[in-house]
C-alpha cells in the first residue's frame, strides 16, 4: 500500500476532479445549496480522517460516494424539524396552481420515497452509476439493489399517475 501522504493526495485529487458530482448528489438529498456545501465539506473531512479505512485504492469512488450519502442521511435525520416557509413557496405548492417547473411532480414523488429507494434512484439515474457501483456504495448486494430499484420505480409510477 502507498504511503499515507500519497493516499491522501490521491483521495483529494479524486474528490476535486469530481466535486460537481458530489455536490449534486448532496443537493439531491437536501435541496439547499448551503446545506449541500456543508455536507460535501463534512464528507471531505470524514474521508481525510478515515483514509486508513480505505482497503483498496481502486475503490475510492464508491468509498467516497458512500461517505457523501451517509453524511447527507445523517444531516436529514438531525434536521427533522419544522421549517419556516415563505408565502411564495406555500402558494407554489398549493393545489390548483400550475406547476412553475416542468419536473416538479417527479421531484415531489422522489422526495416522498423512503431513503433506501430514493438513494438508488438518485445514484442509478441522476449519477449514472451502474447497479454494481450502487450496490457497493450502499453496501448491499446487486440483487437487493435491483429489487429495490424495481420497487422504487413502481412507487414512482403510482405516485406520478
Amino acid at each position: 500500500m502507498k504511503e499515507k501522504p500519497n493516499l491522501e493526495k490521491e483521495i483529494v485529487d479524486f474528490i476535486m476532479n469530481n466535486k460537481e458530482d458530489f455536490y449534486r448528489l448532496a443537493y439531491s438529498y437536501v435541496k439547499n445549496s448551503n446545506d449541500a456545501i456543508d455536507i460535501f465539506q463534512d464528507a471531505i473531512q470524514k474521508a481525510i480522517t478515515s483514509k486508513d479505512r480505505l482497503n483498496n485504492e481502486s475503490s475510492i469512488k464508491s468509498w467516497f460516494y458512500r461517505i457523501v450519502v451517509n453524511t447527507a442521511l445523517d444531516f436529514l435525520r438531525k434536521k427533522k424539524k419544522l421549517e419556516v416557509v415563505d408565502e411564495e413557496t406555500i402558494e407554489l405548492y398549493c393545489s390548483g396552481k400550475d406547476d412553475v417547473y416542468p419536473n416538479i411532480d417527479l421531484e415531489r414523488s422522489l422526495e416522498s420515497l423512503p431513503h433506501k429507494y430514493r438513494s438508488i434512484i438518485v445514484l442509478r439515474f441522476f449519477e449514472d452509476l451502474k447497479i454494481e457501483e450502487v450496490a457497493e456504495i450502499l453496501q448491499e448486494s446487486p440483487s437487493t439493489i435491483k429489487t429495490r430499484l424495481y420497487k422504487a420505480l413502481e412507487l414512482l409510477r403510482i405516485k406520478m399517475t
